[in-house]
């Protein structure tokens, strides 16, 4: 059972209220994150916007729910495994060998492949990445835009990661389970 009570769209007040049916428009329905999340409309708020922007930068969809399924895998978060696991094969079409590679950091695509890896780096570095993992990102094709996004994308994935298992959320999602 979440730590954190899980507000419902009817019961949600003020901004909270207007963020809540925000999520609703855009998904068709509103997750257990979000309703958590909702306990602090600025918690919510700052997740919708971080995450909006992002979207709006270089890195196509497939690739970003790729990056927060190895984030996921990184930080063990079943919530976040278990939502982009179900939004990288819906919304992205990632096949279920490719979903099960990233995981480990892998892919079928090279360049993806090099995100991934350059992603694994600053999750297990907490972003104290070296001199030479980053011009192996670069040598791997990886532009400054790119590489600033991975970095971005970790970081709001380590927020959901984080928020999610302090507020030990129920997940609402078709459950995946990290490996060990």
């Amino acid at each position: 059972m979440s730590r954190l009570p899980l507000i419902q769209p009817e019961d949600a007040t003020g901004p909270a209220a207007e963020l809540l049916a925000g999520v609703q428009r855009v998904l068709g329905v509103t997750p257990n994150m979000a309703k958590a999340m909702a306990n602090s409309a600025a918690v919510l708020d700052a997740y919708l916007e971080f995450n909006a922007a992002l979207a709006g930068g270089v890195l196509p969809l497939d690739v970003r729910e790729r990056i927060a399924l190895l984030v996921a895998q990184e930080n063990e978060c079943d919530y976040c495994l278990s939502a982009h696991s179900y939004a990288a094969s819906r919304d992205a079409g990632l096949d279920p060998a490719e979903l099960r590679r990233v995981r480990t950091g892998s892919s079928a695509d090279p360049w993806v492949e090099a995100i991934l890896v350059f992603a694994a780096a600053v999750v297990r570095c907490r972003g104290d990445i070296t001199e030479q993992q980053l011009r192996q990102a670069r040598s791997s094709g990886l532009t400054e835009q790119e590489i600033a996004e991975v970095v971005g994308h970790v970081a709001l994935n380590v927020f959901t990661n984080y928020f999610n298992k302090a507020a030990d959320v129920d997940i609402d999602w078709p459950v995946i389970r990290h490996n060990h």
